[in-house]
């Protein structure tokens, strides 16, 4: 097990590892993923692991690119991996280089359009109680009017700035893993939308990100066979968390209204879904079945993404103790044997945050860690 010396408290890492101070950044607020890390956190990574210039990045969970955005701002290379279509998409959009004109030349003449009653489609009872029937139509509309958009990238811009102007008039909130509807008065879909928009073009013509390649793929971080042998040099990545494993139903409304051909639930990954357990890491400590799910998952992505960096990179993976009723499992020490039993060299586990854990709201399990693991191959 790993020598419990390299487990170091690092408090001041404890709000970087959220997605909240992304909410004030231009570009990495184009989309709330309550489920990612901060910029300033892999900005914080670069420096530890004295990242220069012709270092390729990796993030194999991907997310809403976070990842992605830095390495672009540093000028370096990177790819990402996620098991979401929507996080790819977004991701994409987030990382992409655009005609700043061609964005203003489409607005304009998107908003000078007379509203149409257009169809919404086949949709959930769910999503027709999140909006009003004014919004619902306005969206119909919008949706219509950035379909005909031919530019591929110019349309994908427009779809997540609706996306997210949809999110802004919607009476659904997102808890947890469920959308409470919460009726309150909200402006005008087509002001929010036409804000949304300039805003965004305004956060493109406040950066001056250097040239980089910027590649997104969907897929399985167990499975990276589309990537090459030893090409990265760095990977800062957060897998899901053990106790977040879900065929989530928190995006729900976004796949119904932008991306109804996806027949999927937002699933953020391929990690621990199937239970059916072939292969258990740690048959010693007779874990919980979705715990031995997670972490024989883990040990194949690990391997992976050995395969796939070069000699001397350096990773940091984000990852939390998962909270059953009778125990806590010590995710971050487990994921940590998991990767030097493959290879790797664990340099620390800085211990970002704690929360205390109860069972019926009452009963004190324990505290969870929420942990950065150093690694080294």
């Amino acid at each position: 097990m790993v020598e419990p010396n390299l487990i170091v408290r690092a408090p001041e890492y404890g709000k970087l590892v959220t997605f909240v101070p992304n909410k004030r950044l231009p570009i990495h607020n184009w989309f709330y993923f309550k489920e990612g890390f901060s910029r300033d956190f892999v900005v914080k990574m670069f420096e530890l692991f004295g990242v220069r210039s012709g270092a390729k990045v990796l993030d194999p969970f991907c997310g809403s690119g976070t990842s992605l955005v830095v390495a672009k701002e540093f000028g370096l290379d990177a790819c990402g991996v996620d098991a979401s279509p929507l996080a790819v998409f977004v991701s994409q959009v987030k990382t992409a280089d655009y005609d700043v004109e061609a964005l203003e030349r489409t607005a304009e003449r998107i908003f000078s359009k007379k509203f149409r009653r257009c169809e919404i489609g086949e949709v959930s009872w769910l999503t027709k109680a999140a909006f009003s029937k004014y919004a619902l139509e306005d969206i119909a509309f919008f949706r219509e009017e950035v379909r005909s958009i031919d530019d591929l990238k110019v349309r994908n811009f427009f779809t997540l700035a609706l996306m997210n102007s949809a999110n802004k008039v919607s009476y659904g909130l997102k808890d947890g893993s469920y959308i409470r509807i919460v009726k309150k008065p909200h402006p005008p879909l087509r002001k929010v939308f036409k804000g949304m928009v300039k805003k965004m073009i305004k956060d493109i013509k406040s950066t001056n990100y250097k040239g980089s390649d910027i590649e997104v793929y969907l897929g399985d971080a167990r499975r990276l066979d589309f990537l090459p042998d030893e090409a990265y040099d760095v990977v800062v990545t957060s897998p899901p968390y053990l106790n977040k494993i879900e065929y989530t139903k928190v995006y729900r409304i976004e796949y119904e209204l932008f991306f109804p051909e996806v027949k999927v639930d937002a699933l953020r990954s391929y990690i621990g879904i199937d239970t059916e357990v072939d292969r258990d890491p740690f048959p010693e400590l007779n874990l919980p079945v979705a715990a031995k799910a997670y972490l024989r998952d883990l040990e194949l992505a690990l391997c992976e993404i050995k395969r796939v960096c070069k000699e001397g990179a350096r990773l940091a993976i984000v990852v939390a103790e998962g909270a059953f009723p009778d125990r806590i499992v010590p995710c971050d020490l487990l994921v940590a044997e998991l990767a030097a039993r493959i290879g790797f060299t664990v340099n620390r586990i800085l211990v970002a945050a704690e929360r205390v854990v109860t069972k019926d709201r009452t009963i004190k399990i324990g505290k969870a860690r929420e942990s950065i693991i150093l690694l080294q191959k």
